[in-house]
């Protein structure tokens, strides 16, 4: 049976979200803007969902502004507050590429200043960095809950405090994409002004996410031409995949308090497995500053890429924390903000655990991965290795009738 060690990436759909949206993906198909009694069964089925969503994450129903995903949500946290307020942006240099992207794109476009802040070798961000970038000009902070890759948790309320103290008209916002499955939003989140969550990665359907508004803040909307989701987001909602949402986070919520240690307890047996029975690896940060499902390691002398494809090719689905790009492999910009060398972070590993997660998942993924790292051993450690080298094998390995 193959393990699924990738719910970082996304989640199997919940059988309770599931079954909230079938009625709207047959039968049930009203346009929620229109006039009768199909629209406004649908329009009823959302202000439900948003009812959820909200009290889930701590606000009033006014302030849900539900998008496509967590990518949508963080461009308008980000570009809608810089369009709207086009005063100096502030953002970690651990953030998702949502967030730094959208940075960019403000300041490229809009001629915003962009103001990056470190982190440290553990993974968590510089608070004397995020200090010194801090003052009355800032209009938007934004500092991740929890890193989608390493699964640190960050210090929101120190940092939320320093915002307060050093740039009072500044908003702060939060991708909380990666917390939303583990912590009550509505309290691990509640200093920041704007969150950010997207459903697929706690047990929803992909293609639905939300933005969060904890009180009034200025944004422009990034998609124009109707007036949905008070003027901020037009367009014609998903409404199956807007109940399906609320409904993987009402389960979610429900089960957070025996599946956190249940998926901790199994993070950490394959840790501490994996570092035991590979020499050259390393856990990127502690486990006990990280979220429950991630397990993420750097592999001396190992080229990620190369490493997946034999993983997939044994049964593990897991990334790494680097990208892949017309052939030409990325180092990790979260691993390398850590002070890991390029040459560390192309040996990055990503498992990540989630609700479904099971011990039979670690014990093969405590099988597979010495199996794979074994089968792309070329050398003694710090080796010259050539380029793709790791990565040619993987295919010659994995190819049919391969050695």
């Amino acid at each position: 049976m193959p393990a699924y060690l990738d719910h970082a990436a996304t989640t199997p759909l919940r059988p309770e979200a599931r079954a909230a949206m079938e009625p709207w993906l047959s039968e049930r198909f009203g346009n929620p803007s229109g006039p009768h009694g199909a629209a406004r069964a649908a329009r009823q089925a959302i202000d439900e969902a948003r009812e959820v969503v909200a009290d889930l994450l701590g606000v009033g129903p006014g302030g849900v502004v539900f998008t496509s995903g967590g990518t949508e949500a963080d461009n308008l946290a980000v570009l809608g507050r810089a369009r709207a307020c086009p005063r100096p942006l502030v953002v970690s240099a651990l953030e998702h590429h949502a967030v730094l992207r959208a940075a960019e794109v403000a300041a490229e476009v809009l001629g915003v200043e962009v103001r990056t802040v470190r982190a440290g070798r553990d993974g968590v961000v510089d608070l004397e960095s995020l200090e010194a970038a801090l003052g009355d000009d800032v209009g938007l902070v934004s500092v991740q809950l929890v890193n989608n890759e390493v699964g640190t948790v960050q210090p929101l309320e120190a940092v939320a405090r320093l915002v307060r103290r050093h740039a009072p008209r500044a908003v702060l916002h939060t991708d909380a994409v990666q917390a939303a499955p583990w912590f009550d939003l509505a309290e691990a989140a509640r200093v920041a002004d704007l969150v950010t969550v997207s459903a697929h990665k706690f047990g929803g359907p992909q293609g639905t996410g939300a933005l969060a508004l904890r009180s009034p803040v200025e944004l422009a909307p990034l998609v124009v031409g109707g007036p949905q989701e008070r003027e901020l987001r037009a367009g014609t909602h998903n409404v199956a995949g807007i109940v399906g949402m609320a409904a993987a986070f009402q389960a979610a919520a429900a089960e957070r308090p025996v599946a956190g240690p249940r998926v901790s307890a199994l993070r950490d047996r394959l840790v501490s497995g994996l570092l035991s029975r590979l020499s050259g690896a390393r856990e990127t940060a502690p486990g006990a500053q990280k979220a429950p499902g991630h397990c993420h390691l750097v592999l001396d002398d190992v080229e990620s890429e190369a490493l997946l494809v034999l993983l997939d090719r044994l049964g593990v689905a897991a990334s790494a924390g680097s990208a892949c790009a017309s052939g030409a492999i990325e180092p990790s910009h979260v691993l390398l903000a850590m002070g890991f060398s390029p040459k560390e972070a192309l040996g990055a590993l990503r498992l990540t655990l989630g609700h479904t997660s099971s011990p039979a998942d670690v014990d093969l993924a405590l099988e597979a991965v010495p199996q794979a790292v074994s089968q792309l051993g070329g050398g003694p450690a710090g080796a010259p290795r050539p380029a793709g080298a790791g990565l040619a094998a993987a295919h010659a390995q994995a190819a049919p009738g391969g050695p």
